[in-house]
């Protein structure tokens, strides 16, 4: 069996995890990023191939030179803010980027796809914890890009017989357990890195949105999942389809939410660092709580998250910052 694996956003934080991942289950990862987020020393378990998912001939050419046998997609930009701010930017480049590579995957005979989908499809809950059947209503052109998508994998199977697992996951965290790779984002916008980096004084503290939710201590409880356990399981995905089994969607994280103000007090405890805090106003269409329902992949990927505490999440992610502070 061929054991090239196209990665698109191979160089980011999730997909150059995913590589890792990749390598250590026998498979060779051809990471395909443009750079414009991801970084080049992220890239170590395969060749780097520079590129656009925009760009079909690009795409072809790679295709033709590894012929890999699947893909994993992650490539897309990724912040929520900005997304309502310039929503074309997303559409054009998440949503008709992955229109440009799936018409290039089915040129070259290629018919599993594994996607990095998101919990911002659900947009704000009715219930938690949120089930893959709960109504998808995204509130921002982020999240609608994603379940955009997932609409189309759906209709490509039905026309192109092309197989496909969404992967909806919570709040990517931690760095890789070896150290080997982690965090890198600028502007950084998640919680864990934010609050670490108030800790080592790369800012003067963590702005806190809101503790007036309907939570236990009043700020947002969000589901924490390690990045590597998302690693795993998109390589768990990519062996399902492998299996001949049929198109899913599934949630990816640890059933348990934590409070902002847990991962503050988690993070001191992990730290040794006071952390200044101060309260701001709430962000516009945050939900109060966002935690998945993830027995669906443990059911049919046999997926379990070997980092599921958020004190070890901390540790990991709190070990990378300090080696590239």
């Amino acid at each position: 069996m061929n054991k090239t694996i196209l990665v698109t956003g191979g160089a980011g934080y999730v997909g150059s995890h995913a590589c890792k991942a990749l390598a250590q289950a026998g498979y060779v990862p051809v990471a395909y990023d443009n750079l414009v987020h991801g970084h080049e020393w992220a890239v170590k378990w395969g060749p780097l191939e520079r590129g656009d998912i925009l760009d079909p001939a690009r795409l072809a050419s790679v295709l033709e030179q590894y012929r890999p046998s699947a893909a994993l997609h992650f490539a897309g930009y990724a912040y929520v803010g900005e997304s309502v701010t310039d929503p074309g930017k997303y559409y054009r480049n998440n949503v008709n980027g992955s229109l440009v590579l799936l018409d290039a995957l089915l040129k070259a005979g290629i018919d599993k796809v594994v996607f990095s989908s998101s919990c911002a499809t659900y947009g704000v809950p009715e219930c938690v914890p949120i089930r893959e059947d709960h109504p998808q209503h995204p509130v921002s052109p982020y999240g609608y890009g994603k379940l955009v998508v997932e609409r189309v994998l759906r209709d490509y199977e039905r026309a192109f017989k092309l197989r496909s697992v969404s992967l909806r996951y919570f709040n990517a965290a931690g760095a890789d357990p070896m150290g080997e790779i982690g965090e890198d984002h600028d502007p950084e916008t998640h919680l864990i890195p934010l609050v670490l980096q108030a800790a080592v004084g790369r800012r003067p503290c963590i702005v806190i949105n809101g503790t007036d939710y309907p939570t236990a201590d009043g700020t947002c409880v969000r589901d924490y999942i390690h990045v590597t356990d998302l690693a795993v399981a998109h390589v768990l995905a990519l062996h399902h389809l492998e299996n001949g089994r049929g198109s899913d969607c599934m949630n990816l994280g640890t059933g348990t939410g934590a409070s902002v103000q847990t991962v503050i007090d988690v993070a001191r405890r992990v730290t040794g660092k006071p952390i200044a805090a101060e309260v701001g106003p709430r962000c516009a269409g945050d939900p109060p709580a966002l935690v998945a329902e993830a027995a669906r992949a443990r059911e049919l990927l046999n997926w379990t998250p070997q980092y599921a505490e958020l004190e070890t999440q901390i540790q990991h992610a709190w070990a990378w910052l300090k080696t590239h502070a």
